[in-house]
């Protein structure tokens, strides 16, 4: 409007709140993420320990049914059998065979070798396996393995059971043992091997297969994770949505509530404070870059009669077209605000005084040709006064302050009203100098 060249206004920066909401969603996330995933790593840990439970009390399970059998075998000093074709004595025992008076057969089977036996039927079958074995077995079937050798040193120094996993191509076995303690009706077979009543004298492996239970717990544990990261993706969409929609309204919240600090309520012009702010971050610019900068304040002429003779709320409207003529007439660079009352004022960075008295003359023409209205509908003529001043680099040995570039834009006012009214001065050379 003005002649001169646009330079935007500067505007509040976002960065540093873009950058605290981003803060804010990645520790919310954090913390949902963290959360689901102690959730999920709770499952998993529960359900493998639900599975290890389980195995392990059918291992024992397992156990305590051998040693049943074998308590009932060995409290009646062992079971004879028919030696039929294929049943073979026991080397290790004294005097095993008996014969009755048919002639028939018949051979011990003492727990040990009743253990053995049923392993080897339980193995064939697919079931599990036992192994009794001891760190000074009679029958060399009977040696302790890796395991079962640690496991019996551990029982002599007092544990109570020994468990663990072997591995084999596609198969997965669970290694279960426990001790054997010497009874009364072990000291038959065992006596000689320096045995005493309540000593170790050796254990019972358990061994079975499984493959399916570590199979099932690895699909539950990827349907648990598939589960884990699915719940996550969902509860970080809500989130990002809800953390989007409270960054919009806050972020018109501040907005209102900033609008609110530098707008004058009755105009919705920049209040008088916020004019002062601008003009203070102007006025050094201008100092730097050697570029103008002008004022212009403008005063509604017989203000006082328009409220008298009309009352407050049309001269309320009368202020409101005033300040949307002088919106309306301003680049984007300038600042337009009520100074108080029924005064107003317009900062123009980049703007000479000539420049400052044209758009001056410009707002005067286009006040004084504008219909304004009462609350009643009723026709008020209005006018302006203004005044204006500028800080123009060079042309002065010393540059006027703020609070003196307003001063003589307020004695350009002055001069202006005094003058007759509804025109144009501009303070210039020391002196105030008028268009009219």
């Amino acid at each position: 409007m003005h002649g001169e060249p646009d330079v935007p206004e500067s505007r509040p920066r976002e960065s540093s709140r873009f950058d605290l909401w981003g803060r804010f969603l990645l520790n919310v996330c954090l913390l949902v993420l963290m959360a689901v995933l102690a959730v999920f790593i709770g499952i998993v840990i529960r359900n493998k320990t639900l599975i290890e439970q389980e195995i392990e009390a059918r291992a024992r399970s397992h156990f305590g049914n051998i040693v049943l059998m074998r308590r009932w075998i060995a409290q009646y000093g062992g079971v004879y059998v028919e030696k039929t074709p294929g049943v073979a004595s026991n080397p290790y025992l004294k005097n095993p065979d008996i014969t009755e008076m048919s002639g028939v057969v018949y051979t011990k089977k003492n727990p040990a070798l009743m253990t053995r036996e049923i392993s080897e039927l339980a193995s064939r079958v697919g079931m599990f396996t036992f192994h009794i074995t001891s760190l000074k077995p009679l029958n060399p079937h009977n040696l302790a393995d890796g395991f079962e050798t640690d496991a019996l040193r551990r029982f002599e120094a007092g544990a109570k059971e020994a468990m663990g996993r072997e591995s084999e191509p596609d198969k997965v076995f669970f290694r279960y043992m426990a001790p054997l303690f010497v009874e009364k009706s072990c000291l038959a077979c065992h006596a000689e091997q320096g045995y005493t009543e309540g000593q170790v004298r050796g254990g019972i492996s358990v061994r079975f297969d499984i493959t399916q239970a570590e199979q099932a717990l690895s699909r539950s544990n990827l349907a648990i994770v598939a589960l884990g990261l699915c719940l996550a993706a969902v509860l970080l969409g809500l989130i990002y949505i809800f953390v989007l929609r409270l960054m919009r309204r806050l972020r018109e919240a501040m907005r209102r509530i900033e609008d609110m600090a530098v707008t004058d309520e009755l105009t919705g012009l920049y209040n008088r404070r916020h004019l002062f702010t601008r003009l203070r971050e102007e006025y050094p610019r201008a100092q730097r870059y050697a570029s103008p900068l002008a004022c212009i304040m403008a005063d509604v002429d017989f203000f006082k009669r328009v409220n008298d003779s009309h009352g407050h709320q049309s001269g309320d409207a009368v202020l409101r077209d005033v300040a949307a003529i002088l919106k309306s007439m301003s680049r984007q660079s300038d600042v337009a605000g009520r100074y108080g009352g029924e005064e107003f004022l317009m900062v123009l960075p980049g703007t000479s005084l000539e420049g400052a008295r044209a758009a001056a003359e410009k707002i005067r023409l286009q006040v004084e040709g504008h219909s304004f209205l009462g609350d009643r509908g009723q026709p008020i003529p209005v006018t302006l006064s203004l005044g204006c001043s500028a800080l123009v680099p060079g042309r002065e040995e010393v540059l006027p302050g703020v609070d003196q570039l307003l001063s003589r834009a307020d004695q350009a006012l002055y001069r202006a009203k005094t003058g007759g009214r509804n025109r144009v001065m501009a303070w210039e050379d020391g002196q105030e100098t008028s268009p009219n």
